[in-house]
């Protein structure tokens, strides 16, 4: 017989770097600063933190993917929503954990509701608008883009095995969005001080675009 989950309300709080406090259970917009979501997401890795290269890759690094793809199919994004897509996994570094597609039922309601509040406060905290179906259709085609594109020249995929495992029908990049805007090494996984480093610049910077 299955064990009944019984969260235990003596410490449901996880110590921020910066020292704050996050209750999983009861979260506040307040219970971290930007610093700890930047580290926090420089160091969650997707792909099970698999990876044909000598780092996996993180969450950091493929928020700011996926912010330049959106970008660079709408170039009028404003620096609003430009925010949203950075910060679209964003509960994943307040947790420091990404689940892999295949886990996630066996997870349940209790962490997806978790996930969800935790989402919630990262939008209250950083004034983002609520996803409305066309904005979040275009978000969805360019997390697939970038997941595809992972999924071979990260994690070592074929692209048959996207299309056939993974059941991904996005394209496949020939080109790195990266290189190009940060002079780097093509689909190589930064070192988590680099993704905490460039993760936290575009935030900062967005903020001061989107709410300045």
């Amino acid at each position: 017989m299955p064990i009944p989950f019984t969260p235990d309300r003596t410490r449901a709080w996880v110590r921020m770097p910066s020292g704050r406090r996050l209750d999983l259970l009861d979260p506040t917009p307040f219970d971290w600063d930007d610093a700890d979501l930047a580290l926090g997401l420089a160091r969650t890795y997707r792909w099970g933190g698999h990876s044909a290269w000598p780092l996996p890759l993180s969450v950091a690094q493929h928020s700011i993917a996926v912010m330049l793809l959106r970008r660079a199919a709408a170039p009028s994004i404003t620096p609003l929503e430009e925010l949203r897509e950075l910060l679209h996994d964003a509960e994943e570094g307040l947790l420091g954990f990404d689940a892999i597609s295949v886990i996630k039922p066996f997870l349940g309601d209790a962490f997806r509701a978790l996930t969800k509040r935790l989402e919630h406060m990262v939008f209250l905290r950083y004034g983002l608008p609520a996803w409305d179906t066309r904005s979040h259709a275009a978000h969805k085609r360019a997390d697939r883009l970038a997941a595809a594109t992972e999924a071979v020249h990260v994690a070592g995929w074929s692209r048959e095995e996207v299309r056939r495992t993974l059941k991904i029908r996005a394209e496949v990049l020939a080109e790195d969005p990266l290189a190009a805007y940060y002079d780097c090494r093509p689909w190589e996984p930064w070192a988590p001080g680099v993704a905490c480093e460039r993760f936290l610049a575009e935030l900062e910077r967005l903020k001061a675009s989107a709410h300045g």
